[in-house]
């Protein structure tokens, strides 16, 4: 298994931070390894909704959808997808904080295959991936609140 937890406080408002990051058509924006989002449900999101995503980790292109299965406004949601080599949960938390918002970002997941022989590596990779997105974010959000 593989569960990696990452984190960030955004100078600006909760509601912010929250509809920017739950609106799939900005991911490429703020996820380096996401190359493209397609929706294959109608918007807006709301539990039940699906997303195609490619992305390119570890030197690999990956294409799966991922379909919203929580969705609490402004607090959480919960993505998953159970294809591909590596059935993945992506869940994002909020919370204000006295500057602004808490970002949580949590990927976890059970490889299969090949996938299962590159786990060792993959918590480490997927670390550093999400604190570079989650950095990335910060700087958008701030620079656009500027």
């Amino acid at each position: 298994m593989v569960d990696v937890t990452c984190e960030v406080e955004i100078a600006r408002p909760l509601a912010e931070v929250a509809a920017y990051t739950t609106d799939p058509d900005n991911a490429p924006e703020w996820y380096d390894n996401i190359r493209s989002v397609e929706w294959r449900t109608s918007p807006p999101v709301q539990v039940g909704s699906v997303f195609a995503f490619v992305a390119r980790f570890l030197g690999r292109t990956l294409a799966y959808d991922y379909e919203v299965v929580e969705l609490e406004p402004n607090t959480h949601l919960v993505m998953r997808t159970a294809e591909g080599p590596f059935p993945m949960e992506t869940t994002y938390r909020w919370t204000p904080t006295e500057g602004g918002t808490r970002m949580v970002l949590r990927n976890r997941g059970e490889p299969s295959g090949f996938s299962r022989l590159a786990a060792p590596l993959m918590a480490p990779a997927m670390r550093r991936a999400n604190r570079k997105d989650l950095a990335k974010l910060k700087s958008i959000l701030e620079a656009r609140g500027s």
